[in-house]
């Protein structure tokens, strides 16, 4: 399409919208503005304006299932790992991807990707965002975001904005102050409307500096849509809508879920009574009605079902993704492994088995398949050398689900029968029967035909175990439960039930109970389960979990088998119980008794490798007494093939650390002001956020901010730049050689970051502000060329609420991290300028 035809279609467009708008009552157009269900927008039959379908979420697209279960779908790597690899044409590839996942769905929005920042350490949703640094979340975002709409899908950025914890969030406010909300925290989001053209925006749970996110006109209003002229829709999280007035004044366009509690009548009424202005009425509803035709809905409005459609070339994407996410961290030369040179490997650790390839909360998905570390290593090495596993400890927070086939109804299928009773006490006939495979079950709408909102159920199965001794059981439950095991109450979370984090914070505390078994003989389980009262229109889950516990015969199984392999690969870390939104970890630690595993390993087998799978940083007291470290993150559903493919060389590693990891908790700069107190939380770090705060404050890392080893080795030039002096209207542009002056074929990403060295505020000892990925062959050059405009250089001026690029020398200085600088240059800016954007 030319340009003059795309400017036509445009126009015609518009017309159109009008047109429809136009012909639309206010009570139409109100409708328009609330969703239907929990994913569905409001049809409008009489003008033929259909209905939309949006889908979680940033790793996958799950449909209108629930958070377990629910139709497959393809499990790509999580924020932190795609942000890892640094490499932004893979990142729209994946972004293309996940419009395609969407479709099969019958989606058309894709609530994604999510870009707050990794201020802290401990946020439980650190998984899900890409990284500490504005520049680098912005870039990834972009790329994200145009893959995505290329297929004609919406993405939806989110939570805007100062979403940075789970701590009371939905309630907290986030104070933070003009300059760093501007340099830091907004930064992606401005990327995603001026570069990328975001289709939707999702308004945060959080208030701002006082004032709930989703009805904030400074920035909903002033901010996104006139300053930045953001002409997509604005949503709400899922009930994060506060109000009927100000929410449509201040320039919130859609609540979501439905059926509405602030729109409807409430909004037509408010209108009619001149509280609620109807011009915003009729923005909103006309970027709605935008938002459709972008997405093709008018063209072809059928909501398609939801389809499994599991594809080569994006199970070839995953896993290429998730090798080129893993970040190596050290290397003492034992890798890559020589599979031919081995002749007993031992896989020990409790994610050795299973397959860790997400994050918990509403990125969840339900995944085609899983592999894990142990299979991925199995298949790398074949047949030729002897791969023995043993668990070694456990690192759940709650305890682990049944294993496949430890549960199984009465028909013999694997899991539970159900019967569902509208009563709060199981009560009355049956008006509905199930079978679930899980012993985990969440309900987002009806929990089936003819179930009131307000229901019970009982599930029931028989278990055999395998082993005779105590067995512990625990119950974790949106809504009551209680579990009995032969007629004999185990676990009661009914009388006394008590609030914890799980569930949106919907969730009970985890309720234990035990009871001493028999190997081999088969045991009646019976759950109980109930809504709570007043909360008939939440969230409903309920999870079982049981083991028996090992302990120290475990671990010693573990020492064992290290002592008579030739390499000791030990697989821990963290799983989507303690990586997951809401709930923020306490700790850096990992969870259990994995860091005695890793230690006693290691003192046995001088050649152990530490698979490391979290979703944030954690500590590692054993660093030193291992010989190499590999951090994983959540790499998706081909988690074990990336993790071998790194591992035995297949694939060169070449991610680098989108986020620093500290020595210890309290050196990072937010500690002090983590996770808040009396409903707010002071980010009080300012723009020292990250990296910056650890320059700022001469403190050493664990590893740093682009950290990443390669198998290669990669040697840079000296920097050269277009001019020593500068004026605001002109572009810098730095150069240099790196080349590749190992063995192997290999990736960089060249890092440049920029210092002011005389400013009159307080600026970052360095800021990223361009980086490269390049592919080299063994002695091949490339030279790597970045660009410098004055938007680079600024900062955000609080007297004038401007960016200022103030005269004055810099330094460019480019390295394979923020603490490994390889070259430098010095430069001027002429003159000083301040501008809008």
């Amino acid at each position: 399409m030319t340009p003059s035809e795309r400017s036509a279609a445009a126009s015609s467009l518009r017309a159109d919208i009008e047109a429809t708008l136009e012909a639309m009552t206010l009570e139409e157009q109100v409708a328009l503005l609330a969703g239907a269900d929990s994913w569905t927008t409001m049809p409008i039959p009489r003008l033929g304006i259909p209905a939309i379908k949006v889908t979680d979420g940033p790793n996958g697209a799950r449909g209108g299932g629930s958070l377990v279960g629910g139709v497959p779908g393809a499990c790509f790597p999580v924020g932190i790992s795609l942000a890892s690899t640094w490499n932004l044409a893979l990142i729209e590839q994946i972004g293309q991807a996940l419009g395609q996942e969407a479709q099969t769905k019958g989606a058309r929005v894709l609530l994604a990707p999510t870009v707050n920042l990794h201020r802290s350490t401990l946020n439980g949703r650190n998984f899900e965002c890409y990284s500490e640094d504005p520049y680098l979340t912005a870039q990834i975002a972009v790329a994200y975001i145009r893959g995505v709409q290329r297929e004609g899908v919406a993405a939806t950025v989110k939570h805007f904005v100062g979403n940075e914890s789970e701590f009371e969030r939905m309630t907290i406010s986030s104070e933070i102050d003009e300059r760093t909300l501007r340099e830091v925290y907004l930064l992606p989001f401005e990327s995603a409307v001026k570069e990328a053209g975001v289709w939707a925006i999702m308004a945060a749970y959080n208030k701002v500096n006082g004032e709930y996110a989703t009805e904030k006109i400074d920035l909903l209003y002033r901010l996104l849509k006139l300053e930045w002229k953001f002409d997509g829709v604005v949503m709400s999280d899922w009930f994060a809508t506060h109000s009927t007035v100000a929410a449509i004044n201040h320039g919130l366009d859609l609540e979501m879920p439905g059926p509405t509690q602030h729109r409807g009548a409430k909004l037509a009424e408010a209108v009619y009574s001149g509280a609620a202005s109807p011009e915003a009425v009729k923005d909103s509803a006309r970027r709605m009605l935008r938002l459709l035709a972008r997405v093709g809905a008018f063209t072809n409005p059928a909501l398609s079902a939801e389809q499994a459609v599991d594809l080569p070339e994006h199970r070839a994407l995953i896993r290429r993704a998730g090798a080129e996410g893993i970040v190596l961290l050290k290397n003492d030369g034992a890798l890559p492994l020589d599979a031919p040179r081995l002749q007993k490997i031992a896989v020990i650790g409790p994610n050795a088995k299973t397959a860790q390839i997400m994050g918990g909360g509403s990125a969840q998905i339900n995944p085609h398949y899983r592999v894990s570390p142990y299979e991925g290593i199995l298949a790398q090495v074949g047949k030729g050398v002897e791969v023995d596993y043993t668990l070694g400890c456990t690192n759940h927070r709650l305890l682990p689900l049944p294993l496949p086939g430890q549960m199984v109804a009465a028909n013999g299928q694997e899991g539970f029968a159900v019967e569902y009773f509208n009563s709060p006490d199981l009560s009355g006939e049956a008006v509905f029967q199930s079978q679930v495979s899980s012993a985990e079950v969440m309900w987002f709408g009806p929990a089936g035909p003819g179930v009131d909102p307000a229901f019970s159920a009982r599930f029931s199965a028989r278990f055999t175990p395998d082993a005779s001794g105590d067995y512990f059981f625990d119950l974790v439950s949106a809504g009551l439960s209680r579990l009995f095991i032969d007629g004999q109450l185990v676990v009661n979370n009914w009388e006394a039930w008590q609030a914890g984090g799980d569930y949106f914070g919907e969730g009970s505390a985890e309720a234990i109970g035990t009871m001493p078994l028999v190997a081999g003989q088969a045991h009646d389980v019976t759950i109980e389960y109930a809504t709570r009262p007043q909360r008939a229109f939440a969230l409903k889950a309920v999870r079982l979990g049981l083991i028996h516990p090992e302990g120290e015969a475990a671990i010693q199984r573990a020492v064992d088998l290290a002592q008579v392999s030739d390499v000791a690969i030990v697989c821990v870390g963290l799983n989507a119980e303690w990586d997951s939104e809401g709930q923020d970890r306490t700790g850096l630690e990992l969870p259990g008794r994995q860091n005695e595993l890793v230690e006693r390993v290691a003192a046995v087998n001088p050649c152990t490798i530490i698979v490391l799978q979290t979703g944030a940083p954690v500590m590692m007291p054993w660093l030193d007494r291992v010989s190499g470290i590999i951090q994983a993150w959540y790499p998706g559903q081909e988690c074990g093939n990336a993790i071998a493919d790194v591992l035995f060389g297949q694939f060169n590693p070449s991610g680098k650390l989108p986020q620093t990891f500290p020595r210890r908790l309290q050196d990072h700069p937010a500690f002090a002001h983590y996770p808040g107190v009396n409903g707010k939380v002071q980010y009080g770090e300012g723009v020292f956020v990250g990296y910056r705060g650890y320059d700022q404050q001469d403190l050493e890392p664990l590893f740093a901010f682009g950290h990443g080893l390669s198998y290669t080795t990669f040697k840079y030039g000296d920097l050269q730049l277009s001019s020593e002096a500068i004026s605001p209207n002109e572009r810098l542009t730095v150069s240099l050689d790196v080349t590749n002056i190992g063995q192997r074929a290999g990736q960089e990403v060249v890092q440049l970051y920029v210092r002011d060295s005389e400013a009159r505020v307080p600026r970052p000892i360095k800021e990223l502000k361009g980086f490269a990925k390049i592919a080299l062959a063994p002695g091949e050059m490339k030279r790597v060329v970045f660009s410098l405009d004055r938007k680079t250089l600024a900062y955000w001026d609080v007297e004038h609420h401007t960016w200022v690029a103030e005269t004055g020398n810099f330094e460019a200085l480019v390295g394979s991290s923020s603490k490994d600088i390889r070259a430098q240059a010095s430069f001027t800016l002429t003159e000083t300028s301040d501008f809008s954007g």
